[in-house]
């Protein structure tokens, strides 16, 4: 059976990696795109920090989710207070990504080393070759309902678990939030939403982010072109159809009126802070607590560069929210 959604958002995404090794230009300014994309001397000396890492596998319906379980190094499960938790997703447009991507790995170990938490990073399913909406949610869900039953086993804390993702993990993050909360069962103390991506079809740019995504190319700039493609194929459905469990965005006022406090960090050379910030506005509206931050002078994804001076910056506040903010309101309230 053909499937036009994947067929579309493969000939897109081969068409542009075609372009970029050719050697075409993209358009955009080469300046800006340069000073954007080109490795900096900070990066150089990135080393990761050590942590204690073991693989284990979830059960769900459809098939075991490969997990990656990071704790502080030396930390021995059970042994004093139980930890807060972080259930974390890589980015990828829903399309790539993996466990040992720096978006993956370096975050995982970074946070596990400001705040001393215990860090599940999901291999969810990617949507390829007809996998769509709830597939990657789903297993979302199995993995956060799987760290509450085990949290003694887990030494963590399960009203302190928080749920974080970046970019196509942020998306995977807010409607997976809704379905907690709706299910009635455990919720997530705080959620993190880096660069995301919760509207199927991106909300106006304010004037001075339009400004800024003239100078960029259409990859970066995600345009529709980009971005439609991307999204239907992760709904395989049109991007009108949405529901609020797939893109969080288009969720009625009492349903998120009901999530927890809510860290979004938006970067300013990227088309898709157009979504975060109107989800931020969302959440406002409805009396959500939500603390938004811009990372300055970076386009999106740059916590796949860890060593940056603005991601270490990012990782600092998402640390600061697990260990101390969220965390610490939401077991005391």
């Amino acid at each position: 059976m053909t499937d036009v959604y994947w067929e579309r958002v493969a000939a897109v995404a081969a068409a542009l990696q075609a372009a970029a090794a050719n050697g075409e230009d993209q358009g955009g300014d080469h300046e800006l795109v340069a000073r954007l994309t080109l490795p900096q001397s900070a990066e150089a000396g990135y080393l990761k920090p050590a942590a204690d890492v073991r693989e284990a596998t979830v059960p769900s319906p459809a098939q075991p989710v490969p997990v990656r379980i990071y704790r502080p190094h030396g930390d021995v499960p059970g042994d004093g207070a139980a930890r807060p938790l972080l259930i974390w997703c890589h980015g990828g447009a829903f399309l790539g990504g993996d466990l040992d991507m720096p978006e993956a790995d370096a975050v995982a170990r970074e946070i596990v080393n400001r705040s001393a938490a215990v860090v599940i990073s999901v291999d969810y399913r990617l949507c390829l070759g007809g996998v769509h909406f709830p597939a990657p949610s789903d297993d979302l869900v199995a993995v956060f309902e799987w760290a509450v039953r085990h949290a003694a086993t887990l030494g963590v804390d399960p009203s302190r678990i928080v749920i974080g993702g970046a970019s196509a993990g942020a998306c995977l993050t807010a409607g997976v939030a809704l379905r907690l909360i709706a299910a009635g069962a455990t919720q997530p103390a705080a959620v993190v939403l880096a660069y995301p991506v919760v509207h199927a079809v991106l909300p106006a740019a304010s004037d001075e982010l339009a400004t800024k995504l003239a100078d960029l190319p259409a990859a970066m700039a995600f345009t529709p072109e980009v971005i439609e493609p991307v999204m239907e194929n992760y709904l395989g459905a049109p991007a009108a159809d949405a529901t609020a469990y797939a893109i969080a965005g288009v969720s009625d006022s009492d349903a998120l009126a009901a999530l927890p406090p809510t860290l979004i960090i938006n970067c300013e050379y990227d088309g898709l802070r157009a979504s975060g910030e109107r989800y931020a506005d969302q959440l406002r509206e409805v009396g959500v607590e939500v603390d938004v931050q811009l990372a300055r002078d970076v386009a999106h994804g740059h916590l796949n560069r860890p060593g940056l001076p603005e991601a270490q910056r990012t990782l600092a506040t998402i640390a600061m929210w697990v260990a101390e903010r969220c965390v610490a309101e939401h077991a005391g309230a």
